[in-house]
C-alpha cells in the first residue's frame, strides 16, 4: 500500500558509502528527505542527485537531513558518490527493504531488470512522520522539489 502523507514512517537501518549504520528513527528531531533512485550512473539520477548537491545549503537551512537511496552496492555508491562529488550521504538498500516499506520498488524495470527503487521522495518530520510523499511511476521524471522545499518549509 503506498505511503499517504500523515502516517508514520517505516523505520530502516541500511549503510552509507562509509558502511555506517543510519537509521531512520534515529532521527528524532530533525526533518529527513529520502530520495529513492533507480541505478547510479544514469543520466536522471545523476541529475537529479547532482541538483541536490548544489542546493544542499536549502536543505541544511531548512533543518533537513537528506539521503538518497538505492539498490545499488555500498561500492557503486561510494564510487558514484566520489565521481559527482555528492556532499549528502547515499545508503544500499540492496537487500530492497526500505524500497519495498516504502513502496517504491519496481516489480520489472528496463530490460527485465527487478526490484530496482522507483525514483521517489518522502518528508519525514522529526516525529518521524511523512509530510510529503511522491512516487514516480516515469523513472525518467524528477521529483517536485519545489514542493518538496515548501513541504520542508512549513515544517520550521
Amino acid at each position: 500500500m503506498p505511503i499517504q502523507a500523515g502516517q508514520q514512517a517505516p523505520d530502516f537501518t541500511l549503510r552509507d558509502t562509509e558502511k555506517n549504520k543510519v537509521t531512520l528513527s534515529e532521527h528524532k528531531g530533525k526533518n529527513v528527505v529520502l530520495l529513492f533512485f533507480p541505478l547510479a550512473f544514469t543520466g536522471v539520477c545523476t541529475k537529479e542527485l547532482c541538483s541536490v548537491r548544489d542546493n544542499l545549503s536549502v536543505y541544511n537551512g531548512l533543518n533537513a537531513t537528506v539521503y538518497g537511496i538505492s539498490v545499488d552496492s555500498l561500492q557503486a555508491l561510494n564510487r558514484f558518490k566520489a565521481d559527482q562529488s555528492l556532499n549528502f550521504d547515499l545508503l544500499s538498500d540492496f537487500n530492497k527493504e526500505a524500497s519495498t516499506a516504502f513502496d517504491s520498488i519496481y516489480e520489472v524495470f528496463s530490460n527485465d531488470q527487478r526490484g530496482v527503487s522507483k525514483r521517489s521522495a518522502f518528508v519525514i518530520d522529526g516525529e518521524g512522520v511523512v509530510r510529503y510523499a511522491e512516487v514516480l511511476e516515469n523513472a525518467g521524471e524528477l521529483p517536485n522539489f519545489d514542493a518538496i522545499h515548501a513541504t520542508l518549509q512549513s515544517l520550521n
